[in-house]
């Protein structure tokens, strides 16, 4: 499917995943909800793999620019930007998504996969990632502070006829990373869209928290995704990609409010997390399960099969703000 002129750009738009598997050593012990505990283990052997100076606040280093770390962890818009100027940060160009089981113990010798999104010139920086997951595997993880192995990554892609292509990154046996072309097609992801249909169930599958009109939102209504998803989009493409999303955004949201809500099935969760950082506990609830629309859905297709990768609303790098497209 050829992308139309109104959404030039789009296409720019550079994704890769994998599948990171870990084989424990130790019983490793997990909350039910494990991206938040990924994140802060791994961002803390990042930033001691990567930083130089040792300065604990980034934005007052001098090598700020030109550090992997800051880059990834402490993304803020260039100083020379025209876009998004008054934003302390912007989005971060990674996605965790830990496994949706709430299983909380893993023995030793059993294998705990999760997946990691790359956006734009994150991609780049893979081995980086890829060696704070090992050195975190003999530090320790999760409440015991298991340590693990880091048995294999892969590279995931989704091929149009639904079938899904893996291929090897880096296994324990060499511990190499091998240069393998992981960037998802888009071609690929809109050939399988039906483009006519007029109904459309989104399942929102983690706690999903987007902002309308200053507060938190448990009523996901067409337009106020849109909105939320077409910022992100704008984000990611500009920042990681180089690239400006063409887009007649009035007109988009027009059309986007015509989207009639037929039915909403959610519930409000409510997810605590520890910030170290901040070092207090933080509230990042949203909402969880189906709402179906009925409407000119087609044109909307390619931006919501893209978020389906990157995500939608608040602290996605945690694995919130997943859903799936589910068409009636």
């Amino acid at each position: 499917m050829a992308l139309r002129g109104s959404v030039m750009g789009l296409n720019q738009l550079a994704l890769a995943k994998y599948r990171f598997t870990l084989r424990p050593k130790e019983t490793l012990v997990l909350p039910p909800f494990k991206g938040s505990t990924l994140r802060g283990g791994f961002g803390f052997v990042f930033r001691k793999i990567a930083c130089i100076t040792k300065n604990r606040d980034c934005s007052t280093c001098s090598l700020k620019d030109s550090c992997v770390y800051s880059y990834i962890f402490e993304t803020s818009p260039p100083s020379d930007s025209s876009y998004l100027r008054s934003y302390r940060s912007i989005p971060r160009p990674f996605i965790l998504e830990p496994p949706l089981e709430e299983k909380e113990e893993y023995a030793p010798g059993e294998t705990f996969s999760f997946n990691l999104i790359l956006v734009g010139k994150a991609i780049d920086y893979l081995p980086y990632f890829i060696l704070a997951f090992r050195r975190l595997g003999e530090m320790g993880l999760g409440r015991r502070k298991a340590r693990y192995e880091l048995v294999r990554v892969e590279s995931v892609k989704e091929l149009p006829n639904g079938q899904v292509e893996t291929r090897t990154v880096y296994n324990a046996d060499t511990q190499t990373v091998k240069s393998v072309d992981a960037q998802i097609d888009l071609s690929d992801l809109f050939s399988s869209l039906r483009f006519h249909t007029r109904f459309l169930t989104l399942e929102f599958v983690t706690p999903t928290r987007i902002k309308y009109r200053g507060s938190y939102t448990s009523r996901p209504h067409f337009h106020i995704i849109l909105r939320s998803l077409l910022r992100r989009l704008s984000s990611l493409l500009y920042f990681h990609c180089g690239e400006k999303l063409t887009l007649d955004y009035r007109k988009m949201i027009e059309e986007a409010q015509k989207i009639k809500t037929l039915k909403v099935e959610v519930d409000w969760i409510d997810w605590e997390r520890y910030s170290g950082r901040q070092e207090q506990r933080m509230k990042l609830g949203g909402f969880v399960g189906q709402v179906t629309y009925r409407g000119d859905i087609g044109k909307f297709l390619p931006f919501l099969k893209i978020g389906e990768y990157t995500h939608l609303g608040k602290a996605v790098v945690f694995g919130l703000g997943k859903y799936k497209i589910e068409e009636n």
